[in-house]
């Protein structure tokens, strides 16, 4: 489980509420190993061990670089991200870099003094990154100079959404702020609440046809009008039932999917929907799920819930084809899929790679001994995934 936030009421009540969730997660069964004197009982809190299988297709890592001095304990799951044949992906210290995506090679280095913890997101030849200050900077993709600089009121650690002559930044204290994408000029912000507890990360807004998709804190899917901000629907997804607050939550903290006019949307909760994206009427829901991102197939869904199992859901019923879940308790990324499988990093660096058709090991390789937190990225058939210290590493599958 990534570590939790509360709202920024006092040191010692954010230190209390990390104590209370590792407590409650692992401290019993911890404690119940000291003393019942079993060395061979497993303890089911530990992550999975890996095992051995028959690798069904090759991986081969093309290329890696550095994207800087990487997130390490911040939670923000930075993810690089691919446009126009160039990845793009930025570091906590190091800047914005531009690397080409099938040979690994920089053409371009922006340093910066921010701390650039949300992004990159680009599009209409912009690459914008937001800090941990509250900064967004705004850099041309081709050159990589510097285009303009605003600033939102909090943390930004997701990638703004660029497109449609707009900016949108979604800050930590729940805010999605819209910049004239030429300008910089802010043109509109909209605010939620936030849950007393929430999972520790967000992730990027869509863009659909004058509207922007945002996944919140509390489980809610909402369209807002691009042009200003107007709630034009909303939608939960995840429904916050339980005595405490920590039971509660309900995080969508992936970027929901939008395929052609079907938004899919998972929560912490382990709820899954299926929504009409021009009015916000369910289609279908799912109790498996998780807070990430979902990988999208051609007929299926992919989500990794938060005790590590791996699952495939139908696209047009939501129904299980498979779950896999060998790889319990191991914090998974968010899924993606490539050449026919799922893929998910997970705390020790390893890459895993399922087969799409039944969920089977197909392929593993470490990607570093730092965590992958972020969103695997596939394009052009290449895998490019960023881990905690900021490297950078790209794979192709071959059958």
């Amino acid at each position: 489980m990534k570590p939790a936030k509360i709202k920024p009421h006092s040191l010692l009540l954010r230190t209390a509420a990390v104590l209370l969730c590792a407590v409650a997660v692992s401290g019993c069964s911890t404690i119940r190993g000291w003393f019942d004197g079993d060395d061979d009982k497993v303890n089911t809190t530990d992550p999975a061990e890996l095992t051995d299988f028959t690798a069904s297709v090759s991986v081969s890592r093309i290329w890696t670089a550095s994207a800087g001095k990487g997130e390490k304990r911040i939670g923000a799951g930075q993810a690089p991200t691919v446009a126009d044949g160039r990845v793009y992906a930025a570091a906590i210290e190091g800047g914005v870099r531009a690397i080409d995506l099938q040979s690994g090679a920089t053409l371009w280095h922006h340093e910066s003094d921010l701390r650039l913890s949300g992004g990159p997101g680009a599009g209409e030849g912009l690459v914008v990154a937001g800090g941990l200050e509250g900064d967004v900077l705004a850099l041309d993709a081709e050159s990589g100079s510097e285009r303009w600089r605003a600033e939102v009121g909090n943390e930004v650690i997701a990638a703004p959404a660029v497109g449609q002559g707009t900016v949108i930044v979604r800050s930590n204290d729940g805010r999605v702020t819209a910049f004239d994408a030429a300008s910089g000029e802010r043109r509109w912000f909209w605010a939620r609440d936030l849950p007393p507890l929430t999972v520790r990360g967000n992730d990027a807004p869509v863009l659909g046809p004058g509207y922007v998709f945002v996944g919140n804190d509390d489980g809610t899917v909402v369209a807002l009008g691009l042009a200003d901000g107007r709630p034009v629907w909303e939608q939960a997804v995840g429904q916050p039932d339980g005595r405490t607050d920590l039971e509660r939550m309900t995080d969508i903290d992936g970027s929901p999917v939008l395929d052609e006019a079907t938004l899919y949307a998972s929560s912490y909760k382990q709820q899954t929907m299926a929504i009409e994206a021009p009015s916000g009427r369910p289609l279908w829901s799912s109790d498996r799920g998780g807070a990430g991102r979902i990988g999208l197939g051609s007929d299926r869904l992919v989500v990794a819930d938060p005790a590590g199992t791996v699952w495939a859901l139908d696209k047009n019923s939501g129904s299980a084809l498979w779950q896999q879940d060998v790889l319990a308790r191991r914090n998974l990324s968010s899924a993606a899929v490539q050449d026919g499988h799922a893929v998910v990093g997970d705390f020790d660096g390893y890459l895993h790679w399922l087969k799409l058709d039944n969920g089977e090991l197909a392929a593993r390789t470490r990607a570093g001994r730092a965590a992958v937190k972020g969103a695997p990225i596939v394009a052009d058939g290449i895998l490019v995934v960023q881990n905690i210290k900021g490297d950078l590493s790209a794979y192709r599958l071959e059958q």
